[in-house]
């Protein structure tokens, strides 16, 4: 089998996607790897019918890479993840919408193009987390405690591009990371970027049912087969804060191997099983 491998410059020497294209390669596939965000693009030629089996994005949101992969669906070729749904989650104002419209327990969200227009929300919205909509790996995520503090921070914010903002739930501070992977889910426990004092380091722990439906969900809801979740425990029920296409895998056991089977079963035209999709009710979401 022949892959391309999109690779941003910020994953050029890291362990996902690398290791997987070594396994693919010691398994006696091609694997071509491409650097959107480092080399000049030849749109026209890179795209070439038949040229590849499957185009595998790993870049950070924001990058050229998912230009070129939508460029490699719309010519008719198979991308992993699909093409359209990486775009659902990557803008997180878009997943929000998605999210909440279809029963996951996602928080109120409101998006504003500039900072200052968030002013307009209530002080009863207080605290916000406020974060850029096309933000990842944690980037610029601020817990707000105030609209004296959001105002402070205008210039700051003014810089990231389309914000979103959700009502803090209340929370021990630490986040359940839960990886899907040829169909199964493995969960870890890490501090939450709004609270690294905490210094808890991430490690594998049991998936709750009701976290484990509302992941498979996630999958059904979104189209992805590669993907995590981030969840935290809030004095409702489970809340989703963010969903990653093709993270990282960490703690995921035999995850090199695990994540290049399921990309050649991807490749050749199946879909990683997902669970049928549990109804949870949106208001699950709603903050303390």
């Amino acid at each position: 089998m022949k892959l391309c491998f999109l690779v941003e410059e910020h994953y050029r020497h890291d362990g996902m996607p690398n290791e997987v294209i070594r396994q693919l390669q010691s398994w006696g596939h091609q694997v071509d790897v491409l650097r959107p965000g480092g080399s000049l693009l030849r749109m026209t030629e890179a795209l070439r019918a038949g040229s590849h089996d499957a185009w595998v994005l790993k870049t950070v949101s924001g990058g050229p890479g998912l230009t070129l992969l939508e460029a490699a669906a719309s010519a008719g070729l198979t991308t992993v993840n699909d093409a359209r749904s990486i775009r659902r989650v990557r803008d997180k104002a878009l997943a929000a919408a998605i999210g909440r419209s279809r029963g996951l327990p996602v928080p109120p969200t409101y998006a504003a193009a500039r900072p200052e227009l968030l002013a307009e929300l209530p002080a009863s919205e207080y605290p916000l987390v406020v974060k850029p909509a096309d933000g990842s790996s944690g980037r610029a995520v601020h817990l707000v405690a105030s609209p004296d503090r959001l105002a402070a921070m205008a210039p700051e914010l003014a810089r990231e591009g389309l914000l979103i903002a959700q009502p803090y739930v209340a929370n021990s501070g630490i986040d359940l990371k839960v990886y899907c992977v040829d169909g199964e889910f493995y969960a870890t426990e890490r501090c939450s970027p709004l609270h690294p004092e905490l210094g808890v380091r991430e490690r594998r722990v049991p998936l709750p049912a009701e976290v484990a439906a509302i992941a498979g969900q996630v999958g059904a809801v979104y189209g992805l087969d590669l993907y995590g979740v981030d969840v935290l425990l809030g004095p409702d029920g489970p809340v989703v804060v963010d969903v990653n296409d093709f993270p990282s895998f960490r703690q995921v056991p035999d995850a090199v191997a695990r994540v290049a089977r399921a990309v050649l079963g991807l490749a050749g035209g199946g879909r990683a099983p997902v669970p049928a999709p549990v109804h949870v009710p949106a208001t699950a979401g709603e903050s303390a």
